[in-house]
């Protein structure tokens, strides 16, 4: 009988997501089985109970995904993993907690798409505001986009968590190549003066930017709210504009809505769950690669 495709589901909460489950049904995974608040000292035993059961053939078909809440954690427990490979018994691990590593992909490949079509430019030294950014769709955003050479303020409601989640961007997933600011709520307006893109990344129902800051924003491009719920956390930002232009925006800035970039992420986290299938060799994969995927699904479609 054919081996089935296995995929091990990890998270460090009480429950996994069921939309990484219907995912990864969806890309091809035959059987999905979850291990729920699992501790980091774990992995090791989790990888190596699931590497030595199959053939080095068999494990083509095997492979470990990485949920839970918190960025860090999934980042070392993916290390974990490869560490604990031991080739030629080695199989594909996939971290993406919450969703974050593939929404924050949607998101920040959806504004640069809106800065070459709209106002012919880049990324590159571009200035961004995350607001709500302490999150992790705001940390994997904020690093994504500093990677690819935008100068970024982390936003949040208090200096110091802002400023401890700044500096864990910078060292731990920017592995001190990058430079990310942190920024006090209270000092918005100020920010927004130099502003030429927005990324609101808070708790959903929350309305993170005002409408009149919105609009006498003097250099402001794009802005993308990844919240569905109502109140929107950009104000009047639909969940389905798609570049939109604002309303009354002084600089004639447009908006990208939670449904537009969820649907990227979506094919993000198809396209990498699919991946971990069809690789011959063993992969290891985050948000960096999820932010390739997010990109070329851009070029593929114009």
């Amino acid at each position: 009988m054919e081996k089935p495709f296995i995929l091990h589901m990890l998270t460090t909460a009480k429950n996994l997501s069921p939309f990484d489950v219907n995912m990864a049904m969806d890309a091809g995974w035959v059987c999905t089985v979850p291990y729920t608040n699992v501790e980091p000292s774990e992995v090791r035993g989790l990888v190596q109970d699931a590497i030595f059961s199959r053939s080095p053939k068999g494990l083509q078909k095997t492979g470990i995904f990485i949920g839970g809440r918190d960025t860090k954690q999934a980042m070392d427990m993916l290390k974990l993993a490869k560490n604990s490979m031991v080739p030629p018994f080695e199989v594909s691990v996939f971290a993406d907690p919450s969703g974050a590593f593939t929404t924050a992909a949607g998101m920040v490949a959806a504004v640069e798409n809106e800065l070459k079509t709209k106002f012919n430019t880049t990324l590159e030294g571009i200035n961004i505001l995350a607001l709500g950014g302490t999150g992790p769709v705001g940390q994997a955003a904020a690093v994504i986009a500093a990677i690819a050479g935008a100068n970024v303020r982390i936003v949040g409601r208090q200096l110091d968590k802002a400023q401890r989640i700044a500096d864990l961007c910078n060292e731990e997933f920017g592995e001190g190549k990058i430079a990310i600011l942190a920024g006090v709520d209270s000092e918005k307006s100020q920010y927004m003066q130099t502003a030429d893109v927005v990324f609101a990344t808070g708790a959903a129902g929350i309305e993170l930017l005002s409408a009149k800051l919105l609009c006498e924003a003097p250099q402001l491009k794009v802005v993308a709210d990844v919240n569905a719920v109502p109140p929107s956390g950009i104000a009047g930002v639909d969940a389905f504009h798609n570049g939109a232009p604002i309303p009354g925006s002084k600089s004639g800035a447009v908006a990208i809505g939670a449904l537009a970039i969820g649907n990227v992420k979506y094919q993000a986290q198809n396209k990498l769950l699919k991946l971990m299938i069809d690789s011959e060799k063993p992969i290891y994969l985050h948000f960096t690669h999820a932010f390739e995927v997010a990109r070329e699904y851009f070029k593929a479609n114009g």
